[in-house]
């Protein structure tokens, strides 16, 4: 209506100054004129009968009003319970295996021989010294009586004795020299696993028996390189057994300030009692916590946006839409922190801001 409006204008303006036309009299001009309003008339009623839809656009939205809370943010890694000692026993002589005196799942003593490599040639030397040290035994023995009898000089009896002693000694490092031949447990614990076979050539450091000690358990995990410096021993940590739909409350006992070159994470753990509810090799989830603020503002990630000015999100002040730039902190489990920006009170646009513009009246739900 608007353009036959701005239409006729020109026409009638025109056709009251044409030139050479009486239309330019007063009688014409009042005419045109009550033409004109009577038009402006119809155009009000009209733009008054305007639909809804085409009037000022209302949005319907959902507010959360923010207050202080307490906020943890964490990290959660996946993890496994393990032995917290686990050693891989092996020989100390290169050799082949002769015999293997345990299985996997076995329990062991520390001390205890698990397998025995084929040390044949110092056993052929023990057994070859034996009757030489059982006469030098005799000889010293009757030294010693003859002595008492004042018969044979002080020489004789210290020879005899030095040959039994120097023998003894000779054997005895044949037998430690034996020793080196035999796979030790070095502590108490379980066989997990015999990497060994009879007749099978052995090596130390290579190949061997592992033994594992459960009477104090870890859950060790890998964290990505990235959370260096954000988790640190002595934060508060939730072991969470999904199997077992339980949780236990601990503290983190070991990071690693070494990152794994081909990973490029690092080792973190904590140690546990031992507990009948925990068992090697058990899946579980390690939940840190690495920051806290008892005090915090928190929303929805999703409602931040990001501008050319830094992160915004909407406020219901009154019933229109007031964008409000902020400054974000931590994150964990969808919400976020708001360092600044954001008041006790403030009632955040959580849903329907998608479509909003500063200013635009809301219609809250």
């Amino acid at each position: 209506m608007k353009h036959l409006t701005y239409l006729l204008i020109p026409a009638i303006v025109f056709a009251s100054c044409g030139g050479g036309n009486k239309a330019g009299n007063d009688g014409d001009l009042e005419k045109l004129k009550k033409e004109r309003a009577d038009l402006d008339a119809k155009i009000k009623t009209l733009e008054a009968k305007k639909p809804d839809s085409v009037k000022a656009k209302i949005t319907p939205v959902s507010v959360t009003e923010v207050q202080p809370v307490n906020f943890n943010a964490y990290v959660e890694v996946q993890s496994q319970i393990a032995g917290d000692q686990n050693i891989l026993a092996t020989s100390q002589a290169p050799g082949i295996v002769k015999s293997i005196a345990v299985k996997v799942g076995q329990k062991v003593s520390r001390g205890q021989v698990l397998a025995v490599i084929d040390a044949a040639a110092i056993e052929q030397q023990i057994e070859a010294m034996s009757p030489q040290l059982s006469l030098l035994k005799s000889i010293y023995e009757k030294q010693q009586n003859l002595w008492a009898q004042n018969i044979g000089t002080e020489v004789q009896l210290m020879t005899a004795k030095t040959n039994y002693e120097a023998t003894q000694k000779q054997i005895a490092a044949l037998k430690s020299q034996r020793d080196m031949y035999r796979v030790v447990s070095p502590i108490s614990g379980t066989i997990d696993a015999v990497n060994l076979k009879v007749g099978e050539a052995c090596a130390p450091g290579m190949n061997g028996i592992r033994v594992v000690s459960y009477d104090q358990l870890k859950a060790e995990a890998s964290l990505g390189e990235n959370y260096l410096g954000k988790v640190k021993q002595g934060n508060k940590v939730l072991i969470i057994l999904p199997d077992l739909g339980d949780s236990i409350k601990t503290t983190l006992s070991y990071v690693s300030q070494a990152v794994d070159p081909a990973s490029r994470a690092f080792m973190v753990q904590v140690h546990m009692a031992s507990n009948s509810k925990l068992h090697p090799n058990m899946s579980c989830i390690m939940r840190i916590s690495n920051y806290e603020n008892p005090k915090a503002l928190v929303v929805p990630v999703s409602v931040l946006q990001k501008t050319t000015a830094g992160e915004m999100l909407y406020i219901a002040d009154g019933n229109k839409a007031k964008s409000v730039l902020v400054q974000s902190g931590r994150n964990s489990n969808g919400l976020v922190e708001i360092v600044s920006g954001l008041n006790p009170g403030d009632k955040v646009v959580t849903k329907g801001y998608e479509e909003l513009d500063n200013g635009q009246e809301l219609l809250i739900q």
